[in-house]
């Protein structure tokens, strides 16, 4: 196998997020019921966060203490409160994109795997162990503990000096997104794979070195 190391993406790479079914249950364990409407209000206010976590402008826990607010008031409660509810939720609900499974399994111990993820720390390890694949990564690197993003560079040094400084040619960053993963990971010096699952179209500025449609076919290109 030509790479050494593979880093994943976490959220719709190797994990679905279905925010909507998370919020959902987060909610009615308090006695609320969260409508479609509410979720179109929700993510008006949190994707700008995120999109400004991820220009470096606000700080994760910025995000904590932020979309969360208005519900807060509402419930008689506090935003990290909410915030710690939601990820247990999304962690209860958590499922695995199809192929996921399969393929880290077939990776173990042909190269080392690592996960680089935006996502916080109170839903990555739980998913790990939940769909037993905790033994199976060498680092699980989390913007909230690093206090950068994808695609900041900084994120990929951290993950570099993690792993031991390998040649940059012999590593792969796989994820969904052209802009976090992508380009964070091209610009770093790393080979990049694009999970386009939903066939969206390609940006002529962003070029990975592979594309593909589901995990099978990556699977499918890196096991021989």
């Amino acid at each position: 196998m030509k790479y050494k190391w593979i880093l994943f993406d976490a959220d719709e790479t190797l994990f679905h997020f279905d925010a909507f079914s998370g919020l959902k249950l987060m909610l009615s364990r308090k006695g609320v019921e969260f409508s479609e409407s509410d979720y179109q209000d929700y993510k008006a206010l949190n994707k700008p966060l995120w999109d400004r976590y991820q220009q470096g402008t606000i700080t994760a826990h910025e995000i904590k203490l932020t979309r969360f607010d208005a519900w807060a008031k509402k419930l008689n409660t506090t935003a990290l409160e909410l915030n710690v509810s939601f990820l247990q939720a999304m962690a209860d609900i958590s499922t695995m994109l199809p192929g996921a499974k399969e393929l880290i399994e077939s990776l173990a111990g042909k190269v080392k795997l690592g996960i680089i993820t935006n996502g916080f720390s109170d839903l990555q390890f739980v998913r790990l162990e939940k769909h037993g694949l905790d033994d199976h990564f060498e680092h699980v690197v989390i913007s909230e503990e690093v206090g950068v993003a994808k695609p900041d560079r900084k994120i990929f040094e951290f993950a570099m000096n993690k792993m031991g400084q390998p040649d940059k040619k012999q590593v792969l960053m796989v994820g969904d997104n052209l802009h976090s993963d992508i380009l964070g990971g091209r610009d770093y010096g790393f080979d990049t794979c694009w999970l386009n699952s939903e066939g969206k179209n390609a940006d002529g500025e962003i070029t990975p070195n592979y594309t593909v449609r589901s995990l099978t076919d990556l699977r499918n290109l890196l096991v021989d």
